[in-house]
């Protein structure tokens, strides 16, 4: 004590001076964005000071999360630093590596790893272990910060991590010409590589397309580590197999299998794995089932496949589609076959299997095998491969009949039925939620994006209309439990189009948007994009906002445009009854509402003309304009163009899109009665092309614009389904079931939507437009010779492959739509036989004409098939045109017995 100051307190105050000072400089050294500036500042920092600066480092990271996109570029900064001094802070190593492998935090550029390294470089070696294998335990971090976990692994000598995460960083690092040689060098090797073959998906470096001889081949790299006693070759092999009869998609299975052919096996590897082979066999996909059936060929071959395991592996490859591992089961059998006595009783009735192959060769190969080994079985076995020769193709039964006598039962005496899909009927949209609860539940379930039906977002915003009109205080309490903290509370916030649009209205009733906002969102300039979809989403954006203008006032008591069909169409004597509604309430009807309902009114309902005349008879400019709109023109599709490929080229454009080209017809009621968002519908200065700027694979809420109008719709869809066509876009065929199911007439842009579906690179998407041509030609729509005309344009030019149609064709008839499959293509052939260049792949079209015609018993003349089936040789080409023609010609005996399974109408 001196003068009465305590020399401690004293010291203890000057210390937490200094200390209070150096966490300010690292905090205000972190704000800066200084991130290589934060190891000097830490270094400042005591134990206490650490602690203390962890606190407000935590509550700047939370300040940092909220900062909106503008300050993309500081935060970014900001977050870097913070990530170095977090690390630098923590003491414990769990919060340690939490810190570091935060997702907001992660350093995608990997600017901040040898800072953090530089930070942590005084821990203990256990420490930095355990912060490793955490760090490993993260994926995004292990695989994107390799070099990070990696080094920290070293500096610990911990155990490396085998997770997903890291051997996926490993492999990341693991590039170049000198892949064997880094391989060879490093350590990890051994351990890593076996883990491999049990990660679900196998890293990308594995799967580049490289030949054995290049030095970036990775089964060669390590095939030569295996031969240099670095890898045990035992492992890999058991590795290989394992992953391989594991399945997955090809190019997961790619490594393992090029792999296990370049390290090979011995009579005992293959001997004793016979049941490995036999499930690859069956179940792989094509690449690793032709290696697994040559390695059960070679068992075969060397006596070590017994008859029981060739019946296992036959009977499910033979059901296979594809031709190749088929023929060579068949070549298989007919070997064995040969080989060993008095196993005809066992083999032949799987041979018998590929009777019913969509391959009418194949089905001649397998009812050959039998007919060679046909002497060596009883007459149990004789019938029933005689009963299995009933799902021949008709081209073969003639044969069939000579080789089992008149035992064969083909059911050629019972008339042809075409199957048809049932009509699908219209389906009411659910009325709005009776109570707040339920519509609350609604409106989280579509703004949170659980359902994206657009029918659940039209119930979900007539039904926040409803109850804002009735009880807007109540509701909004409601909505405010219901939506803590949502985005859309910020008024600042750009709303999105599709069934999140809701938000729109959410946030006008809870006063989350200025009125100013409202206003200049609804006046603004409206210019038809070149891309239409642009243009229908601006439609759905000008009705939320109109909405958000009104909801909770006397003035929208409910929308006159939601939807009573699922389809999006409104009943007419639906919207005449709301109509009169507003009447009786004094209430004008919002523009863009009206409009809206206009366009979606369902023109076909018998109803109409009863409706129009009511309409017209409650004296109001409402009720005479949707009178006049009911009696008015059917469609509003444009005219429609298709640029041929060869002009489009010339026109500088190779996107198959962009050759579709539409003009809009004048239609005065459109561009002087409607708002100016919907007026571009009621005719264009000049052509324009649908030039799409964006993906639109998902279903959004245009097609509800006009959800009633076939021909527009399919206008809309085009570039969509081109998008299936031209690229590898998958799920694009989901607006041709709206097509199937609205109405309208059908013209030139339904028949190119059909056709472009039918010739989508992806199975999931031709068959939708399979089931949509079904229900078409079901309803009485169809027109198959056009569509058929339609395709075969297509195909001509080279825009669909010939493959992709014959496919949607042999599933369309599979359904038993043999006569519609057939019209279809009696259209198609006669413009692709003649056509100026070969069209490839023209066979296998051919052979699904004739197995049509065949079983429909068509007959009819197609021009140019007599050329074809007179010319020389026996390719698929040639050997189909020659069925086709033998069987329109020849089955006069069914062609007056075809009756079609009568379809009752659709309302």
């Amino acid at each position: 004590m001196s003068d009465g100051i305590d020399e401690t307190a004293l010291k203890a105050r000057l210390t937490a001076a200094r200390e209070g000072r150096a966490v300010n400089k690292l905090l205000i050294t972190v704000r800066a964005g200084r991130a290589e500036a934060v190891p000097g500042r830490l270094k400042e920092l005591g134990p206490g000071d650490r602690k203390a600066a962890l606190a407000e480092l935590k509550a700047l990271r939370t300040e940092v999360r909220g900062w909106d996109w503008a300050r993309w570029n500081e935060q970014t900064t900001v977050q870097r630093a913070l990530r170095v001094a977090g690390a630098g802070c923590h003491t414990g190593a769990a919060a340690a590596a939490a810190w570091i492998g935060g997702r907001d935090l992660n350093d995608w550029g990997r600017s901040t790893t040898d800072l953090v390294l530089g930070v942590l470089a005084d821990r203990d070696p256990a420490w930095l272990g355990d912060v490793a294998q955490r760090l490993a335990e993260r994926p995004a971090v292990a695989e994107g910060d390799y070099r990070l976990v990696h080094e920290l692994v070293l500096r610990s000598g911990c155990a490396v991590p085998t997770t997903d995460g890291y051997i996926l960083g490993w492999t990341g690092e693991m590039t170049g010409p000198q892949l064997l040689e880094q391989l060879r060098a490093d350590p990890q090797t051994p351990i890593l590589v076996p883990r491999i073959f049990d990660m679900i998906e196998t890293p990308d470096r594995l799967t580049w397309a490289a030949g054995p001889e290049a030095p970036t081949h990775w089964p060669t790299a390590l095939k030569t580590l295996v031969g240099e006693g670095v890898l045990d070759r035992a492992g890999l092999v058991d590795g290989c197999v394992a992953r391989l009869l594991r399945g997955g998609k090809p190019r997961d299975l790619r490594f393992p299998l090029a792999l296990l052919q370049l390290l090979g096996t011995d009579r005992e590897e293959r001997r004793g794995r016979t049941a490995e082979w036999i499930g690859m066999a069956t179940d792989a996909p094509s690449p690793v089932a032709a290696y697994a059936q040559e390695v059960l060929a070679g068992l075969a071959a060397e006596g070590d496949l017994s008859v029981q395991d060739l019946a296992e592996m036959s009977g499910p490859v033979l059901f296979r589609t594809e031709k190749k591992l088929v023929r060579a089961q068949l070549t298989l059998l007919a070997k064995e076959l040969r080989r060993r006595s008095g196993a005809a009783a066992d083999l032949l009735p799987l041979v018998a299997d590929a009777f019913g192959h969509e391959d009418t060769g194949i089905q001649e190969r397998a009812l050959k095998l039998v007919g060679r080994h046909l002497a060596e079985v009883d007459e149990q076995v004789r019938e029933e491969l005689a009963g299995a020769a009933a799902s021949l193709s008709p081209v073969h039964r003639q044969a069939a009949e000579e080789l089992f006598g008149t035992a064969t039962d083909f059911g050629d005496d019972l008339p042809y039925e075409e199957v048809l899909p049932p009509v699908p009927e219209l389906r009411p949209v659910r009325d709005p939620a009776d109570t707040v609860a339920e519509l609350v539940e609604d409106l989280v379930a579509v703004s949170n994006g659980r359902t994206n039906a657009p029918e659940e977002f039209e119930r979900a915003l007539d039904g926040l209309v409803r109850h804002a009109h009735r009880d807007r205080e109540a509701l909004t309490e409601a909505l405010r439990d219901a939506f803590p903290g949502a985005y859309w509370l910020d008024g600042s916030y750009d709303f999105p189009y599709g069934p999140n649009g809701v938000d729109t209205a959410l946030a006008a009733l809870m006063g989350a948007l200025p009125q100013s906002r409202i206003h200049d969102a609804r006046v603004r300039h409206f210019s038809p994009a070149s891309c239409v979809h642009e243009a229908l989403d601006a439609v759905v954006d000008a009705r939320l906002w109109e909405v958000a203008s009104r909801i909770g006032t006397d003035r929208l008591p409910f929308l006159l445009a939601a939807p009573t069909w699922h389809t999006g169409a409104i009943s007419p004597s639906v919207l005449v009854g709301r109509l009169r509604a507003y009447q009786a309430a004094g209430i004008d009807p919002a523009p863009t509402d009206l409009a809206q309902a206009l366009l979606r009114v369902r023109k076909a309902d018998p109803a109409a003309p009863e409706a129009a005349a009511a309409a017209s008879e409650l004296g109001t400019r409402a009720g005479e304009r949707l009178a006049d709109w009911l009696m008015g023109e059917a469609s509003l599709a444009p005219d429609l163009r298709f640029l041929t490929r060869e002009r489009d080229r010339k026109e500088g454009s190779w996107r198959l899109s962009d050759r579709v080209v539409f003009r809009f017809r004048e239609r005065r009621t459109i561009r002087e009665e409607f708002p100016p968002v919907f007026r571009w519908l009621g005719g264009a200065e000049a052509e324009a092309n649908h030039r799409c700027h964006r993906w639109i694979g998902e279903r959004g809420n245009w097609p509800g614009v006009v959800p009633d109008d076939r021909e527009a719709l399919a206008t809309w869809l085009l570039p969509v389904l081109a998008g299936g066509v031209e690229w590898d876009e998958r799920g694009v065929s989901w607006g041709l079931t709206a097509l199937a199911e609205s109405d309208g007439p059908i013209g030139p842009a339904t028949d190119l939507a059909v056709a472009l579906g039918l010739g989508c690179r992806h199975a999931e998407d031709r068959l939708t437009a399979v089931d949509t041509l079904l229900v078409l030609a079901a309803r009485g729509d169809l027109d198959p010779q056009r569509l058929g005309r339609t395709l075969a344009g297509l195909a001509g030019e080279g825009t669909v492959k010939p493959n992709r149609f014959a496919d949607a064709a042999r599933t369309a008839a599979a359904t038993g739509a043999f006569a519609t499959t057939w019209a279809v293509l009696a259209g198609a052939l006669p413009g692709l036989l003649s056509a100026e260049k070969p069209v490839r792949g023209l066979g296998e079209l051919l052979a699904v004409a004739a197995d049509c015609a065949e079983r429909c018993g068509a007959k009819a003349d197609v021009a140019g098939l007599d050329a074809v089936a007179e010319r020389g040789g026996s390719s698929q080409f040639v050997v189909q045109a020659r069925r086709l023609r033998q069987a329109l010609n020849n089955q006069p005996h069914q062609a007056d017995q075809v009756t079609t399974q009568p379809v009752e109408n659709r309302h």
